[in-house]
């Protein structure tokens, strides 16, 4: 993380609980699931992965400030084009409208940002991300810190200890990030089955 858009320095957050998702256990509210159905968004995977990046980077009246310097996105996008990184984009019309990006290494998934410029956008990103994250054999979805927008979903706060130990039982692990390739309702079922 660094302090600001413009600050030149990174730091590695190891904080004493941990916001994990728990993939078997997570919640789709009825109103979001019936909008997940609808298809409202293209949802794509790595098609424009830097320009996740970057719109998850910028400021805006509820957020003046944001972690992702210039010198984390270029590590980021070095990290993308090792296949080690990964964006799931809404797209609306042509135009990406929101979606998430993070971190895959063995059977863990960080998930490092998320951003909407529309309607449910993110969280639509997310169901996708999980459905593709249970398909694909993982094990651990790693989202730092509970949010409120997170806790909707199950977000659960773990000790730093029991985390270190999901994390080297996942690391263990051998993951697809592109096994799964479906819409809405897809993506659906296969959150519901591993619940």
């Amino acid at each position: 993380m660094a302090d600001s858009r413009e600050d030149a320095g990174l730091f590695l957050i190891d904080p004493p609980r941990r916001g994990t998702l728990p993939l078997g256990r997570f919640h789709v509210a009825r109103r979001l699931a019936r909008t997940v159905r609808q298809d409202l968004y293209e949802v794509r995977t790595d098609t424009a992965f830097m320009a996740v990046v970057s719109l998850c980077a910028q400021t805006g009246p509820r957020r003046l400030e944001t972690w992702i310097n210039h010198g984390i996105e270029s590590l980021y996008g070095q990290l993308f084009q090792r296949g080690q990184a990964h964006s799931v984009e809404c797209w609306k019309d042509g135009a990406l409208v929101g979606g998430l990006y993070g971190v895959s290494l063995g059977g863990a998934f960080f998930g490092e940002s998320m951003v909407s410029r529309a309607r449910d956008a993110s969280k639509i990103a997310l169901v996708h991300l999980v459905a593709r994250l249970i398909v694909g054999g993982y094990s651990l979805l790693d989202t730092q810190f509970i949010t409120d927008h997170l806790e909707q979903f199950g977000v659960e706060e773990i000790p730093r200890a029991e985390y270190h130990r999901r994390l080297a039982k996942a690391l263990e692990q051998t993951a697809d990030f592109n096994q799964f390739q479906g819409r809405g309702q897809l993506a659906l079922q296969a959150i519901n089955q591993a619940s």
